[in-house]
């Protein structure tokens, strides 16, 4: 290979084979590397080299390497005196940044034109030693734990066009040394924890300035409205900065700007008319999280749309239409719109995967067209709706999320529901469905989350739960009609956390299969979601605790609750449940249950609230109830109990 004068471009990396023990590709001598005076690009990632392999020496000698790749950060990596290019991204370094000091002020700092060091678990601070690449034009540190602030320093950087140091931990002010980075072209500082005040001085010297990207902090942007900004952005992300209350009036001279995210940046005002005239070219928006008023245009000539979020805001007037074939993600939830869905939704966005109209005042039936788009989430909860749900589902074959709660629909379970056969989240409740709970639904074995609750389901609870729908993390019942025993084999369900068939005329007894909840047994972890399959969409559920509905979302996979309180259940509680250790809530409350409450009560130790009241329990309160160090909510009334209080 080292004859080979005329390569440039020399790929060796990740080469193993599996054997016992392992091998990697081995180089003994690396001088015949020298012999490659063409080459400028060389990765050697996961190669090992022997000790003694002079290969530095070899890259060093090099007329025209500009580019090198490798697994490690070795020190004498600094001497590499011409090299121009260095990534090294997603490569698990974990070590501080201000500790390699002694790699990178060596003379790599005269040459070194991009420095890469993207998701490598880097920690520590930014040192002043990064104003020294006197030829850096690209410097990427994002999605490491950098924390401290931003050094001063970096100001002379002055060849510097594009700063990327997104998703870090950095806090302090923006530094007015970054303000004399003339030739900056990209600067991306979201997601950090920065803030203090920015103002129009330190924008002045941006004439270049195509992309800015300050979301994620607590940044105050002090823009008066007649500001003329001094580039023209493509784009613009100031979510969670403050800018309001006024609409920025100066957004109107950035004519080219095809992202846009003014979420949560505290406006309380109107849109004026001149931003959807002059905004026709955009490709992402977002200005969601504010106080805005005003009603929305047809937004036909939107036609480059890919992402569109006015939610939690106070809009109102009917739902615009639209008119883009990328259109993916639509959220209009929260607000005030009102009249009916247009009947030809699926024409004007036909690649939607993402539709939240949730919390509005639309009113009219589903429309029949909404079958036929391929969506990953639908989400009409908490409107108006009334008549029957649409039974066409089989045309659409990509919907993870069906959620339709809390509207005034009739009728049944449409067969074709289960139709979809990714269908992981259906959320029907507090409508007004009635029947019994359709044997097609065990079709649905993906399901990982199903609330029927707060409707008039009638019949008894369907042995076919426990046998098909395996996936069931949620399944609530609450609140409708069902009759006759609770089925044992519910307790096959073993990634159940929430499990609530309160208020219902249930009979018989508790199984003491229900000991057998696998993810009862261990606490909820935040790492963990209910849904793992769609990003845009955070499950929600309405959980009953301590006597009050809640509504849980991000924190939903720590909530470990089993309510069956109200209804006719009769005999024992089974010794069995006090092996849910995970258990947060437990309801017992408005039953017929008997005998004493178990010693072993003491080894739920998660539990904050627990309801055993109006029941028939009699005996002492067992002392092992003072081991349930997180209760904050104990209801044991109306029963038979005697004897002393624990103390």
């Amino acid at each position: 290979v080292g004859n080979l004068s005329s390569l440039q471009h020399l790929d060796l990396s990740y080469n193993y084979y599996d054997d016992n023990p392992p091998g990697f590709l081995i180089i003994d001598n690396a001088i015949w590397i020298s012999r490659l005076s063409s080459l400028r690009y060389l990765n050697m990632s996961d190669v090992q080299f022997r000790e003694g392999a002079h290969w530095l020496q070899a890259l060093n000698m090099l007329p025209s390497i500009v580019e090198f790749l490798e697994g490690k950060i070795p020190v004498e990596l600094g001497e590499l005196c011409k090299l121009q290019y260095l990534g090294l991204s997603g490569i698990n370094i974990s070590k501080n940044l201000h500790e390699l000091d002694k790699v990178f002020t060596g003379c790599i700092k005269n040459s070194l034109e991009t420095l890469e060091l993207v998701d490598t678990k880097l920690g520590g601070y930014l040192p002043d030693w990064l104003g020294d690449f006197k030829k850096l034009k690209y410097l990427d540190l994002s999605g490491n734990s950098i924390s401290g602030s931003i050094p001063e320093s970096l100001g002379r950087l002055s060849a510097l066009q594009k700063l990327y140091l997104l998703d870090n931990k950095l806090n302090g002010t923006f530094p007015k040394s970054l303000g004399r980075l003339a030739e900056l072209v990209e600067l991306y500082l979201g997601w950090n924890l920065l803030e203090g005040v920015m103002s129009e001085e330190q924008f002045a010297n941006f004439t270049k300035l195509k992309y800015l990207h300050l979301s994620q902090n607590q940044l105050i942007l002090n823009l008066t409205s007649d500001w003329i900004p001094p580039f023209q952005l493509r784009v613009l992300g100031i979510g969670s900065c403050k800018l309001g209350p006024r609409f920025p009036a100066w957004l109107r001279m950035l004519k080219n700007i095809t992202y846009l995210d003014m979420s949560s940046i505290e406006i309380s005002d109107t849109i004026p008319d001149w931003f959807w005239r002059s905004f026709s070219q955009i490709f992402w928006l977002d200005i969601s999280s504010n106080g805005i008023t005003d009603s929305v245009p047809d937004l036909i000539d939107f036609i480059h749309l890919y992402y569109f979020n006015l939610s939690s805001n106070h809009f109102e007037g009917p739902l615009p239409n639209f008119n883009s074939s990328i259109l993916q993600v639509v959220d209009l939830s929260n607000n005030s719109f009102s009249g009916a869905i247009h009947l030809d939704i699926s024409k004007s966005m036909p690649n939607l995967e993402y539709l939240s109209l949730s919390t509005n005042n639309l009113s009219g039936e589903i429309p029949l067209s909404l079958c036929h788009l391929r969506y990953g989430a639908l989400d009409l909860s908490k409107n108006l709706l009334l008549g029957e749900l649409p039974d066409c589902w089989n045309h659409s074959s990509r919907i993870f999320v069906m959620d339709f709660s809390s509207n005034n629909l009739s009728g049944s379970v449409p067969p074709s529901i289960c139709s979809l056969h990714f269908l992981k989240s259906l959320h029907l409740s507090n409508n007004n469905l009635s029947g019994e709970l359709p044997s097609s639904l065990k079709s649905c074995a993906r399901l990982n989350t199903l609330d029927l609750g707060q409707n008039r389901f009638t019949g008894k609870i369907p042995t076919w739960i426990g046998e098909s729908l395996l996936s069931l993390k949620i399944l609530r019942l609450r609140s409708n009609k069902l009759v006759g025993n609770i089925p044992p084999n519910l307790s096959r369900l073993k990634a159940l956390q929430i499990l609530d068939l309160a208020s219902n005329n249930l009979s018989g007894t508790i199984p003491s299969s229900f000991g057998n909840f696998t993810a009862m047994k261990v606490s909820g972890e935040m790492n963990e979601t209910i849904l793992k399959s769609y990003t845009y969409y955070n499950e929600n559920m309405q959980v009953t605790i301590k006597g009050i509905y809640i509504e849980y979302a991000k924190l939903l996979p720590l909530v470990i609750v089993m309510d069956l309180s109200n209804n006719n259940l009769s005999g024992m509680i089974p010794e069995e449940l006090t092996s849910l250790f995970g258990l947060v809530s437990l309801n017992l409350s408005g039953n017929h249950l008997t005998g004493e409450i178990t010693e072993k009560i003491g080894a739920l130790q998660q539990l904050e609230s627990l309801d055993l009241s109006k029941n028939n329990l009699f005996d002492e309160i067992p002392s092992s109830i003072i081991d349930l160090t997180f209760l904050s909510d104990l209801n044991l009334s109306y029963n038979k109990l005697s004897g002393r209080v624990p103390i």
